[in-house]
């Protein structure tokens, strides 16, 4: 397994001690240790990609499980926020649904020979997910040091939420509309 494809692992292995770190409320500092675990796993979803493009490392193993690693990690992390109850199930059924289509394509494409690689807006989704996440779990910091307002965060956390939702719906829909030729004899 080459070191891109490690880095792709190491994500998916981050998540358990993520997700224990987010959940655990019992030391007052679990939220930032969580914080820092989930930008570590974000470096590397950079790292892997640039990795396997310059030294010529690019596998199929790499293309499916890339995506996946990151749909892992920040499921994981949306699906905690609803456990806590600082986020609607709505904005991640949403993102959920959105996430379960563009695989189905992927899978259809993958059956015909066909391996679909990311695009800008697929990147951007990408981007926009983790960015909320880590202010998701800043604003979690930020609360329990009293800084801030309640209502402020609340605020904050439905502006960037629905900002998230709607790039990753446009990304969704884009993603469809390129690859609609995938339909043509599904009928």
């Amino acid at each position: 397994m080459n070191t891109p494809n490690k880095l792709t692992v190491l994500r998916i292995s981050l998540v358990p001690f993520f997700v224990w770190f987010l959940l655990d409320r019992r030391v007052s500092f679990n939220f930032f240790v969580a914080e820092i675990i989930f930008i570590i796993a974000c470096l590397t979803d950079g790292l892997d990609g640039k990795l396997a493009r310059k030294r010529g490392q690019v596998t199929v193993f790499g293309k499916f499980f890339d995506p996946l690693a990151d749909k892992i990690l920040v499921l994981a992390a949306f699906l905690c926020f609803i456990e806590m109850g600082i986020i609607s199930s709505i904005p991640v059924i949403l993102i959920l649904l959105r996430e379960f289509i563009v695989t189905s394509i992927r899978l259809v494409a993958a059956e015909r020979g066909i391996v679909i690689s990311a695009n800008f807006w697929g990147k951007l989704k990408t981007c926009s997910q983790m960015a909320t996440v880590i202010i998701f779990i800043s604003l979690l910091n930020l609360g329990n040091s009293g800084i801030f307002d309640n209502n402020y965060i609340i605020f904050i956390k439905n502006l960037v939420i629905w900002l998230c939702v709607s790039i990753t719906l446009l990304s969704g829909i884009l993603y469809i509309y390129k690859n609609k030729d995938l339909f043509k004899d599904a009928a």
